[in-house]
């Protein structure tokens, strides 16, 4: 009886291996396509939460980007397999990098209290 649970939970172990390698795999495709389009790009990790973390993106170009990972290990993965360059913080040189435009800039305005309203978001 030992047998057929440590069977079932090596099964079921396997199979959860086997669905976080398909999530990086998909997130990895989708940073190259990310990397593609803005020629190149680096990125760091955010936990946040029961979310799981996010995967900031900023591209050569000063494009920027996120993705959401279940886990931080899924991030890391779909990281490695992009070959992403990883920050270990958002400090100010790498944010510098970051170009924003008028819909970022109205859109956090509208995020304070009294700023204007955005009709985009």
């Amino acid at each position: 009886m030992g047998d057929t649970a440590d069977t079932a939970a090596a099964e079921t172990a396997g199979a959860a291996e086997k669905k976080q390698d398909r999530r990086a795999a998909k997130l990895a495709k989708q940073i190259g396509a990310f990397a593609k389009q803005h020629g190149g790009a680096e990125g760091q990790l955010a936990h946040i939460g029961q979310a799981g973390t996010r995967i900031v993106l900023v591209g050569t170009d000063g494009g920027w980007g996120d993705l959401v990972a279940p886990t931080f290990t899924v991030a890391q993965l779909a990281a490695e397999k992009a070959g992403l360059t990883l920050h270990d913080e958002f400090d100010g040189e790498f944010a510098a990098r970051v170009r924003t435009g008028p819909y970022e800039w109205t859109r956090m305005a509208g995020i304070q209290i009294g700023g204007p309203e955005n009709p985009a978001a």
